[in-house]
């Protein structure tokens, strides 16, 4: 049975694609496809059904990665058949919590930058919606950079249900 992350931020539309995206090319570089499923939500269902933000797109593209996304909300009900749920704020990291149905689902909740050792304390990364592209730039090095640390996590959990 594959491992399944899923990032979660509010509208899915901007940092939850991103994450989704380029840790998906980081699962296949690693030669984890198959091994690994990588999806996102949003905490709310404003956008359900909308591409990613156009400046989501432009900026992945730009930097090599698919966009091929459509937005939904995250069910409650998806915690039993998930591994991993990535926040990409302490906002959602609370919500997520909240909507766990039991303290072990509220457990595989964490924060995406909890992945990077240089983040520092501030784990949140920002949404870059209401700015310009500069932020949707300086989301998609934030989640590059947790990326790896969280590739490095995710495969040691592969590996320990293989073995």
């Amino acid at each position: 049975m594959p491992y399944r992350v899923c990032f979660v931020c509010t509208g899915n539309i901007c940092r939850s694609p991103m994450a989704e995206s380029v840790f998906r090319a980081r699962v296949a570089e690693a030669g984890l496809d198959g091994l690994v499923e990588v999806d996102s939500a949003g905490t709310d269902g404003w956008h359900e059904g909308d591409g990613a933000d156009p400046r989501t797109v432009s900026v992945l593209e730009t930097n090599g990665y698919g966009s091929d996304h459509a937005a939904r909300r995250f069910r409650p009900e998806w915690f039993s058949r998930l591994d991993l749920v990535i926040a990409l704020d302490s906002g959602h990291l609370t919500a997520l919590r909240r909507l766990a149905p039991t303290p072990a689902d509220a457990e595989k909740v964490r924060l995406l930058r909890s992945y990077d050792i240089a983040a520092g304390a501030d784990l949140d990364v920002p949404d870059p919606y209401y700015g310009g592209m500069d932020g949707f730039e300086e989301c998609l090095e934030m989640v590059e950079a947790a990326s790896t640390g969280l590739l490095a996590a995710v495969r040691e959990q592969v590996e320990e249900q293989a073995a």
